[in-house]
Parts: structure tokens; C-alpha cells; sequence
């Protein structure tokens, strides 16, 4: 009788945890088997013969001096393996910060990283220059609350930081905004944002301004329950009482208030904190109190029971709650300016910190994402981004004609917006360089860098990689810069058999990944587009358009 011998069994502790892993696997996959989190770029399971490049999954084996890659160190019986001490971490660190220092890529465009309400500007745009613009102005919502007011009365500190500017002129970001919104309005008169199912919770909200109800927007959509309270007799705070309505028409702010309204907010007008209502009163029947309340004198803010400083409320710079446990407050009450955009992203700040309050969890400030930047394009490298950009991303773009904004491509006044034809706005959307990274989410060099405490710049040397783009239009596109040579795309493509695929180009420090023979990058990836998109580590290589924008443009077509 014969019976069945399973593979060989190897005994290994990795940071003092057991293990028994088959005959043939690697450090690396004991690690995974006990759930550790050792960093790859590199490596592409299953691939034979793999050999290691990027040198972040280092492991130290025994008390050996060196440090080994725990992807292609295979695992023996009795092995003893450190994975995570400080100087294995430094170690780490430094094969990532040397990846970075040939590195050539946004990780968040200029443009949305000086939003205060963080829109994802190219995103929008891309939406727009495909017609796309009552997703777009959706899109736009879903961060600014009011794309319709901001359209108007926003300085516009985006178009401030688009890279365009400093050659044929910024993006007009903001009129491409406006416009967007009024299609989005009149596509959808009974529009109400998607909200989580009712938490039982309740915030009360004293100020019902820009910071105000975009605290009670994003607070709604988590399912809490809101109830803004305004000594005026209808919200909106300074949009409302502080432009003119050739500035900003009131149809258009009470449209847009409207969406928060039927998203189930409450509206308490004409009661005054301290005069009509006390905080300890708003604390016995909601669970979290917002204090956006505008400037106010000393005289004012004394009987709050709240802390101050000497012209505002004083909050933890963190947090944004204030003295008392569950009192929150900001907005441009605690500025020494009032900026409508900025007050929009104090209350999404806000929304957050109270969130994180009612679900029991720390409301410690978020920590900045890491984002690297791509340093001066030259006038050289920039015709080659822009006129890519251009001709790639929509029918109604002008290659030759430089269309500095809306007004030059013909949009109409903003009474006629809604009407506007898509064409003019594509064409003027379609002059967006598309400067952020559509990986910027899954980029696993990314990841690794902020777990790390990455300096991207820390060995930045005088000369740099030329900034350079394939694109497939409506399919993939390959960003070189962002290429750390890994070679999981060319095992992939020759995995599949691909006709062409792609190949190591050049030698020592200049090879690249590319098409052979000069070949179009459709051509090279004619099966396996998808894959190679799905495993590049870095997002050198990825969609034109992101998954997000695609669903939306499906969702949209499907109502």
C-alpha cells in the first residue's frame, strides 16, 4: 500500500515567531505565511529565477553582519531571521530613498496639493474634456460642496500652482468648475449624495457659513444626524451676506445649499449662541457641538465656557476641539482672514476630527501624505508633456492654438452655463497636463516611503532623469521617470507571449524599460495590459483614466 508523503517541512522563527514553511520557499514567503509585512517592489510571486533589484525587503539571518533580500533567501531548517529592528528599517529607508533620487513623478498634481479642499482637480478635468461634466461637477462636490459657489467667488489658489502657467497660461480650473457644476445641477434636480446608514448620533452645528455646512455635508454622509443653528434667517453665512449677486447669484448658492438640505440637514434660524441658546444645553442633547461662528469680540466668545486665546477660540491645533471634551470649533473665526475655499476645508477637517470623536477613536490630527514632486520642467520637457497631454486626452483640444481659458474658447456668460456646449469646456479642460499619479493610491513605493519616513530629496544630485510619456489614448500610459527597473512587466509580457512586450533597454544606470524596436506601446501590450497595470509597483505604468472616473462614467451612462 502506497501512501502519500507531503512536501519536506522547514522550522524557522522569524522576530521570534515560529514557523513551518514547505522545502523551496523563500524567507519571504515565511513571513507572509505568519502575516508579516516585509516590503517589495521587486517581486512578482511565482516567477522563476527571480532575482532582486530593489533591496527593501532586507532581513537580517542570525547574527550575521550583513543584511540579506528576503525575496530570494530561501528559507533552511533552524533559521533564525530579524525582520523588524532599527537598523533593518534604516536600512530600508535608505534602498527606498536611492529609488527616489532617480525617481521623476507627482505623486499629487500642484494643482489639487493647493487646494485647501483638496478637489481632485485633474480628475475633474478629465471628466470634463471627455464631456463628462455633470460627473465632473459630481466629482467636484464630493470635496469643495459647493462647486458652484467656488466657480465664482474662489481666488483660485489652484490656478496659482498649475505647472501651464508659466508658459502659455494657467488652466481655468475654476471657470471649467462653474460650468461643470451647472450641468450637474440640471442633470440631476433631485441629486442627494450617497450617505451611510444612520449612526444614531447627533452634531449640532452653531454657524451656518461655508465652514458650517461643509462640516454638515461630509458629517451627513456618515450617517450622523445634523442641526445647523444661524442667527440669520437663512444659511449661508458670509457667501450669503458678503458678495454682491452679480458675484455670486443667490439661486445659485441656494441650489446648492438645497443638496445639503435634502441630504437631511436641519436649519435653526435666527438663534444666537449665548443670547437664544447655551452650549451646555447643545451638550445635554447632541453628542458633538461645532462652533463656526465667524468673528466675534472678546465680549462675545466670554461666556461660551470654552477656552480662548486673545480674538478666538483656542482649539488644539491637532484635534480642533476645543477646551471642553466633544466641543469642536474653526472656520474663519479662529483666521485672521476669510477665505471661502479655506472655510470649506476647515469643515471637512472638522467633519473628520468629530467623526473619529463619535466612533471612540483618537482625534489626533491626520498625518500629511507623502507626495514627491517632479522639480522645473525645462521649455524642452514641458512641449513634450503638454502637447501629449493635449492630443491625447480630448477631440476638442487645440494643439496649435494655446486657448489661455474659457473666455478665449468661447463660453458663454454665467447666466448661460448650463447651456454652455461641451465642446467649449472639454477644449479648455483638455489643456490640463494630467499632472497627478493614478496610482497615487495603491503606488506601492509610495506606501512603503511614508511607512518609512522617506526624504525623497535626501540624495537628490545636480542631474536628473528627462521627463518623458508613452500613451496609448484611452488605454495605458508609461511614465519612465517613475520606472525603478524592476522587470515585473517583462516577465509579465513574456509570461503571455506577447509579440512584442517589453525589454530591458540599455545598460548599467541608463536601462529602461521600453518597447523593442521602437514599437508603440499598444503593440507591446496587446494581452496583457490589464496585468501589467494591475502589478507595476511604482505606477509608472498605469490607466489614462482611473478606475474611479471609469465607474462614474459607466454609472452615469447606466441612469
Amino acid at each position: 500500500m502506497t501512501h502519500y508523503v507531503g512536501p519536506a517541512m522547514i522550522a524557522l522563527t522569524i522576530d521570534q515567531r515560529p514557523v513551518a514553511v514547505p522545502a523551496g520557499s523563500t524567507v519571504l514567503d515565511a513571513a507572509r505565511q505568519l502575516g508579516l509585512d516585509i516590503p517589495t517592489l521587486c517581486h512578482l510571486p511565482g516567477a522563476p529565477d527571480h532575482r532582486p533589484s530593489c533591496m527593501v525587503c532586507v532581513v537580517r539571518i542570525g547574527n550575521a553582519g550583513r543584511l540579506v533580500p528576503a525575496c530570494a533567501t530561501p528559507a533552511t531548517d533552524g533559521m533564525v531571521v530579524s525582520s523588524e529592528t532599527p537598523d533593518i528599517h534604516a536600512a530600508r529607508r535608505a534602498a527606498l530613498e536611492l529609488l527616489f533620487s532617480d525617481h521623476l513623478g507627482d505623486c499629487v498634481a500642484i494643482c489639487e496639493r493647493v487646494c485647501p479642499a483638496q478637489v481632485p482637480i485633474p480628475a475633474m478635468l478629465r471628466l470634463a474634456a471627455g464631456g463628462e461634466l455633470p460627473a465632473a461637477g459630481a466629482l467636484a462636490r464630493e470635496h469643495v460642496v459647493f462647486p458652484g459657489v467656488m466657480g465664482r467667488v474662489c481666488r483660485a489658489p489652484c490656478q496659482t500652482g498649475c505647472r501651464r502657467g508659466k508658459f502659455d497660461g494657467a488652466v481655468a480650473i475654476k471657470a471649467v468648475e462653474r460650468v461643470a457644476a451647472a450641468h450637474e445641477l440640471a442633470a440631476n434636480e433631485k441629486f442627494i449624495p450617497a450617505c451611510q446608514p444612520p449612526t444614531g448620533q447627533r452634531v449640532a452645528i452653531v454657524g451656518a457659513g461655508a465652514a458650517g455646512l461643509s462640516a454638515a455635508f461630509f458629517l451627513l454622509k456618515a450617517g450622523h444626524a445634523c442641526v445647523a443653528f444661524d442667527e440669520h434667517a437663512e444659511p449661508g453665512g458670509t457667501l450669503r451676506h458678503g458678495f454682491t449677486e452679480q458675484e455670486l447669484p443667490r439661486a445659485i448658492l441656494d441650489g446648492e445649499i438645497d443638496v445639503i438640505r435634502r441630504m437631511g440637514l436641519a436649519f435653526r434660524p435666527q438663534i444666537r449662541l449665548g443670547r437664544d441658546l447655551a452650549l451646555a444645553d447643545l451638550q445635554k442633547d447632541f453628542q458633538a457641538v461645532i462652533l463656526v461662528v465667524g468673528r466675534q469680540t472678546p465680549a462675545d466668545l466670554a461666556g461660551l465656557g470654552v477656552a480662548l486665546t486673545e480674538h478666538a477660540i483656542a482649539v488644539d491645533a491637532g484635534t480642533r476641539q476645543t477646551s471642553v471634551p466633544g466641543v469642536f470649533a474653526g472656520g474663519s473665526g479662529l483666521r485672521s482672514t476669510y477665505e471661502p475655499v479655506q472655510s470649506i476645508g476647515d469643515g471637512r477637517r472638522l467633519a473628520r476630527a468629530v467623526n473619529r470623536y463619535l466612533a471612540g477613536q483618537p482625534t489626533g490630527g491626520v498625518r500629511a501624505e507623502f507626495t514627491c514632486t517632479i522639480p522645473t520642467l525645462d521649455a524642452e520637457e514641458y512641449q513634450a508633456w503638454a502637447q501629449g497631454s493635449i492630443a491625447a486626452l480630448s477631440p476638442y483640444a487645440p494643439v496649435g492654438d494655446r486657448a489661455q481659458g474659457i473666455r478665449r474658447a468661447g463660453m458663454p456668460r454665467p447666466q448661460q452655463q448650463a447651456d454652455a456646449p461641451v465642446g467649449d469646456v472639454a477644449q479648455a479642460a483638455g489643456r490640463c497636463g494630467q499632472c497627478d499619479c493614478r496610482a497615487a493610491d495603491s503606488c506601492r513605493l509610495r506606501i512603503h516611503a511614508a511607512r518609512y519616513g522617506v526624504n525623497p530629496r535626501a540624495f537628490s544630485g545636480e542631474h536628473r532623469r528627462r521627463f518623458a510619456l508613452l500613451r496609448q489614448p484611452g488605454g495605458v500610459l508609461y511614465e519612465p521617470g517613475k520606472c525603478i527597473a524592476c522587470g515585473i512587466c517583462v516577465q509579465l509580457t513574456a509570461r503571455a507571449r506577447e509579440p512584442l512586450g517589453l525589454a530591458f533597454i540599455g545598460r548599467g544606470f541608463t536601462v529602461q524599460v521600453g518597447v523593442p524596436l521602437n514599437g508603440a506601446l499598444s503593440d507591446a501590450l496587446q494581452k496583457t495590459a490589464a496585468d501589467v497595470v494591475r502589478h507595476c509597483p511604482t505606477g509608472a505604468l498605469a490607466f489614462e483614466r482611473k478606475k474611479e472616473e471609469r465607474s462614474q462614467e459607466s454609472e452615469d451612462r447606466s441612469q
